[in-house]
């Protein structure tokens, strides 16, 4: 099934410090307090807060949370993205994950961990830039802090989406504002970002900004503050006339990333 209109939900929450089951259990109650979208997409580290999981807090592939995440989206009949403090054979991920209404989970391991408050020091390091196919949509998920890293971002033509979960905090969000932008219109393609509010166990304050630019990086969905879901459509089509009435790629410097 393809489809070239999305609806695509901002679930723009605060986060409970270390309270999963409280997590999950707010999530789902804004969800489906907003039905009706092709997609949900939730903060990063949705379950634990960012840093805030422990060792009675972590958990697989196989865990309550991936379990979750299954059952609703069958039930809401949309897709559910976002990420979680979760194990792997090589150690603990901050991993971004995409499940779809037939059960079929997509994941992408955080690139770039944010030594400035020692995550390199909680979580292994991913290594592969991954795009993933719902609907006839090709989708590349970031997670925060790889946002500031436009090599990474690029668009090598393999992209419609570039789909955006933080914890960024309130003195940075100048930045957080401008490099979305930046993002969206120097790859030519959608961004949709979701960030948390509120404050964490350390006291640290976060102020939203959950935003969807198009292609030309014009705000479909503004940047706000508060808590509270947000809904908007994207098309290939607009994608499209903005490839063909700007076709600025054609010009871009070829490079390799090793």
């Amino acid at each position: 099934m393809t489809t070239s209109t999305l609806n695509i939900c901002l679930v723009q929450s605060r986060l409970y410090w270390r309270e999963p089951a409280q997590n999950r259990a707010q999530l789902e109650g804004m969800m489906r307090g907003h039905p009706g979208s092709d997609l949900y997409v939730l903060p990063e580290t949705f379950t634990t807060g960012f840093l805030g999981d422990t060792a009675e807090t972590g958990e697989g592939m196989e865990g309550e949370t991936l379990r979750w995440l299954r059952e609703l989206s069958q039930e809401l009949n949309a897709a559910i993205a976002g990420s979680a403090a979760l194990d792997s054979e090589k150690g603990r991920r901050n991993r971004f994950v995409f499940v779809a209404p037939d059960g079929r989970v997509e994941m992408y391991d955080k690139r770039h961990l944010f030594s400035f408050a020692g995550e390199d020091q909680r979580y292994v390091a991913g290594a592969q830039r991954v795009v993933f196919n719902y609907l006839g949509w090709r989708i590349c998920p970031q997670v925060c802090y790889d946002i500031r890293f436009p090599v990474w971002c690029r668009n090598r033509g393999d992209y419609d989406l570039l789909l955006v979960v933080a914890n960024w905090p309130s003195p940075r969000v100048a930045a957080w504002d401008a490099l979305l932008r930046a993002r969206a219109i120097e790859n030519q393609a959608w961004v949709v970002a979701v960030n948390r509010v509120g404050e964490d166990g350390k006291g640290l304050s976060f102020p939203g900004h959950s935003a969807i630019y198009d292609p030309l990086g014009e705000a479909v969905i503004a940047p706000w503050e508060g808590e509270g879901c947000r809904s908007a459509d994207i098309d290939l089509q607009r994608l499209r006339e903005v490839h063909e009435q700007f076709p600025f790629a054609r010009e871009a410097d070829a490079f390799t990333l090793l």
